[in-house]
């Protein structure tokens, strides 16, 4: 039987579900998957790793089971045991491949396939979660209007507030945890062939000599927004784990919207503060950003 792809619940912030239970797989390391229909698990994305796994438990029967990890799996047309990771061999979304959520079990769960699951994900871990990751979205476009004037030329691309996107033709990676966004940004030959200079100019110093100021200025774009109070949600097209969400904020410079197949807060209230820290390599190939937002 080929398994369809699950529904997810996340992008309207659910955290807790209910939903039969339709295959359980050995994974290596003596793990076990479970599949259900429908889930609030966020999993963790194979080709876009940068927001964890959701953790909590699934309760069949009144027994409560950890999930340990939460993971991305694909199935094709002919069935079979679901892929994961680097073993999948088609593009995420592809319409002839079921696409699931892997909530992964330390131990085999015994025979619970078409009983109801109560599913429920740590909320603190979410809340927090979905606090660098909106943190992260809103840093891109303050970074973005930060760095503005160092454009040389029209690099072809800007980002909702009109801005050149610096964030999206630089961005190397991009990881969160329970305490802080890392965006990491190369500053290579492509990007400066694109219009970008890093170094000194009539207008403004080296990127280098900037950094206190441009930090500064970053910070207080932030710190304007989250005052601000501006609603965030998901825009959902379908229920789907592959359905193409993106990420919508009412800032007061204009709508901003940023593909996303995260989680993410309902308004910038919800933080006390957000901060960046800007650190440049030492050969000045590389711009990081930390982002840390401080809960209400």
């Amino acid at each position: 039987m080929t398994l369809p792809t699950t529904h997810v619940s996340f992008p309207t912030g659910a955290v807790t579900g209910e939903s039969t239970v339709l295959a359980v797989h050995p994974l290596d390391g003596g793990r076990y998957a479970v599949v259900t229909g429908s889930t609030p698990f966020h999993p963790l994305d194979h080709t876009w790793p940068d927001q964890p796994a959701d953790l909590g438990t699934l309760t069949v029967d009144g027994v409560e089971l950890a999930v340990v990890d939460c993971l991305t799996g694909a199935v094709g047309p002919d069935g079979g045991a679901p892929l994961v990771g680097a073993d999948i061999p088609v593009r995420r979304g592809d319409e002839e491949w079921s696409w699931l959520v892997l909530h992964v079990l330390a131990a085999d769960p015994g025979d619970i396939v078409g009983r109801t699951a109560a599913l429920a994900v740590d909320a603190g871990r979410r809340g927090a979660l979905s606090a660098a990751h909106s943190g992260c979205h809103l840093l891109a476009l303050a970074l973005n209007e930060a760095l503005a004037p160092r454009w040389r030329k029209d690099p072809g691309r800007a980002d909702a507030l009109g801005h050149p996107d610096f964030d999206s033709l630089a961005m190397a990676s991009s990881v969160m945890d329970t305490e802080a966004s890392t965006d990491t940004y190369r500053l290579g030959k492509s990007l400066r062939k694109k219009g970008f200079t890093a170094e000194a100019a009539e207008e403004f110093p080296a990127l280098a000599d900037a950094l206190p100021e441009l930090t500064e200025a970053v910070n207080r774009r932030l710190a304007g927004w989250v005052a601000a109070d501006a609603p965030v949600r998901i825009d959902v097209p379908g229920p789907e784990l592959t359905a193409r969400r993106q990420w919508h904020c009412e800032l007061p410079e204009g709508a901003a919207q940023i593909f996303c197949g995260g989680t993410h807060l309902h308004h910038l209230g919800e933080l006390a503060e957000l901060r960046t820290e800007l650190r440049l390599s030492e050969d000045g190939s590389e711009l990081v950003a930390v982002t840390r937002p401080k809960r209400a």
